[in-house]
C-alpha cells in the first residue's frame, strides 16, 4: 500500500477528533531544571504515564537539564491527536506514546525515527532484555526497532476475592466466557450497589474494540477472512457481540456506554463491581493501597476462552519519535531513561513495586521486591504476553497480524465506527443486528481496497 493513500486514510479518519482534542482542557504540563533544552511529550492518561509525569522533574530533568513538557490525554483523544500531528508533520511533539498497531504502519509511511541504534549505543539500556513479543510488535518490516516499550500488557480477568468467598465461588484460573457470565449473575448485587462485571462500553477501536475483539477471536469470529471477506454481521463475530452486549446490559457497570479503561479501573478499585476483564497492566493500580479499596483482595485469572486455548490481547504503550523533531538527542535520552531498568527501580522505590511499568523486560520478573509485590498477578501477566499470538489469534487464518486489531491504516476509523454502533446497542438505542449490519457495510468498503 502506498504511503500517500495511507496518509489520506489516517488524516481523514482523525481530523474531527483532533480538532476536538486540540480544544479540550484535558492534560497538563510538567517542566523543571535549569535553562537546558526542553522537549514536548504527548502521552495517554494511564496511571503509569501519570507516574512518570510526577517523577521526571526531580530525577531526569535534575540529572540532564532537559525539561519535559507533558501533554496527557484520554486514550481516544490521544489517538486522534498524535495521528494528526504525525501524519500532517506538524512537529508539535518530540515524543509520543503509540502502540503495536501504529508502529508498523507509521514506519512504512516513513514517519518515525529508528530507535534501535540509540538503544544499542547505551549499554545500560540492555536492549536484549526486552521481551521478544514487545520487540516484534514495535519493529518495522526491516526488522529495526521504531519505538521503545514503556510497558507491555495482555488481558486477564480480575475479581474481588472477598465477594467470591462470601458467595462460595471459586473462579477457575482459565475460565470460559460462559463461566464468567454465570459468576457475574451470582455476584451481581452481592454487596449494596455492586454489579457483576465491568466491560468497556465506550466507543473506540482501542476502548470497547479491544476486549470485544478478543472475545470475537475466541468465539470463532474475525473481522476479515484471509481473502478479505468481511465477517462483522455473521458467525463468531455476531455470537461474541450478542454475548458481550447481553452480559454488560444484564450485569455490567452503571453508565456502561461511557465506560472505558479508566472508568472500569475506578469501578473495580472502589468495590463497585465484582469482576473486570481488561489489561494486565491494571493490576498494579488495583494493588496500590493508596488508591484502591481492594488492594490485597484481588484474584487474577487468564483471559476467558470459548474455542481457543488462550485469548489475551497483546499491546504495548511505547515511546516513539516523529521524524519532524529537531531535538532527537534530547528526546532519545528521555525515551531510553523512561524504558530503562533504572526507571523501574525508581518507581519501585518511590511509588511502590506493584506500580512498576512491567511487561516489557525479562529482568523485571527477577527483581525480588517486584516478585513479592506482583506475586498474585506477575506470572499470569508474563505468561499471557508470551501466549498471545498476533499471527494466529483465532480459529481461522487472518489477512494481517494483530490480536485485538487489524493491522491496516483503515482499521482506526473502521473499528471506531463499528464500536460506536455497538456502544449504541449497549445503551439500548439500537439492536445488535442493526449495529452489526451497519458495521458489515463499513467493513466491506474497507475490504475492497485489498481484493
Amino acid at each position: 500500500m502506498r504511503a500517500r493513500r495511507m496518509t489520506h486514510v489516517l488524516i481523514t479518519a482523525t481530523a474531527a477528533g483532533s480538532l476536538l482534542a486540540a480544544c479540550s482542557g484535558a492534560g497538563g504540563s510538567t517542566s523543571g531544571g535549569g535553562d537546558g533544552e526542553s522537549i514536548n511529550v504527548l502521552m495517554v492518561g494511564n496511571p503509569q504515564m501519570e507516574d512518570i509525569a510526577k517523577l521526571t522533574k526531580s530525577t531526569f530533568t535534575k540529572d540532564t537539564g532537559i525539561k519535559v513538557n507533558f501533554t496527557i490525554l484520554p486514550e481516544n483523544e490521544l489517538r486522534d491527536k498524535v495521528t494528526q500531528d504525525i501524519a500532517t508533520k506538524a512537529g508539535q511533539y518530540d515524543v509520543a506514546t503509540v502502540g503495536a498497531y501504529e508502529v508498523p504502519v507509521w514506519h512504512e509511511n516513513g514517519w518515525l525515527h529508528e530507535l534501535g541504534s540509540y538503544a544499542d549505543k547505551d549499554s545500560s539500556f540492555d536492549k536484549g532484555d526486552l521481551l521478544k513479543p514487545m520487540v516484534q510488535s514495535l519493529s518495522g518490516a526491516d526488522g529495526k526497532l521504531y519505538a521503545l516499550p514503556f510497558y507491555g500488557e495482555s488481558s486477564m480477568l480480575m475479581y474481588n476475592k472477598e465477594v467470591m468467598a462470601e458467595k462460595g465461588i471459586t473462579v477457575p484460573e482459565r475460565p470460559t466466557w460462559q463461566q464468567v457470565a454465570d459468576i457475574a449473575a451470582k455476584v451481581d448485587g452481592g454487596r449494596p450497589g455492586m454489579k457483576g462485571i465491568c466491560l468497556r462500553g465506550l466507543a473506540g477501536w482501542g476502548e470497547l474494540g479491544a476486549p470485544l475483539t478478543t472475545m470475537v477471536n475466541t468465539f470463532g469470529g474475525t473481522w476479515f477472512t484471509k481473502d478479505w471477506k468481511a465477517q462483522v454481521n455473521s458467525g463468531g463475530f455476531k455470537k461474541a457481540t450478542n454475548f458481550y452486549v447481553d452480559l454488560v446490559k444484564k450485569h455490567g457497570e452503571a453508565g456502561a456506554p461511557q465506560a472505558g479503561f479508566t472508568e472500569c479501573l475506578n469501578a473495580m478499585s472502589q468495590g463497585k463491581v465484582a469482576m473486570w476483564y481488561d489489561a494486565t497492566s491494571a493490576a498494579g493500580s488495583l494493588e496500590d493501597a493508596k488508591s484502591s479499596k481492594i488492594a490485597g483482595k484481588v484474584g487474577y485469572a487468564y483471559a476467558p476462552t470459548v474455542e481457543t486455548k488462550s485469548s489475551g490481547w497483546l499491546w504495548t504503550w511505547a515511546w516513539a519519535m516523529p521524524k519532524t523533531t529537531k531535538k532527537a538527542d534530547a528526546a532519545s535520552q528521555f525515551m531510553l531513561w523512561a524504558s530503562s531498568k533504572k526507571y523501574e527501580q525508581l518507581v519501585g522505590e518511590e511509588l511502590g513495586w506493584a506500580r512498576v511499568p512491567s511487561g516489557k523486560r525479562a529482568s523485571t520478573y527477577e527483581i525480588p521486591e517486584y516478585k513479592t509485590a506482583a506475586a498474585a498477578f506477575g506470572d499470569i501477566t508474563l505468561n499471557s504476553i508470551q501466549e498471545a499470538d498476533p499471527t494466529n489469534p483465532g480459529v481461522q487464518p487472518r489477512p494481517t497480524v494483530g490480536v485485538q486489531f487489524v493491522a491496516i491504516p483503515e482499521f482506526q476509523d473502521l473499528g471506531t465506527k463499528v464500536t460506536q454502533e455497538i456502544s449504541a446497542a449497549i445503551a439500548g438505542k439500537t439492536s445488535v443486528d442493526k449495529a452489526l449490519d451497519n458495521g458489515q457495510k463499513l467493513a466491506e468498503e474497507v475490504a475492497k481496497n485489498y481484493k
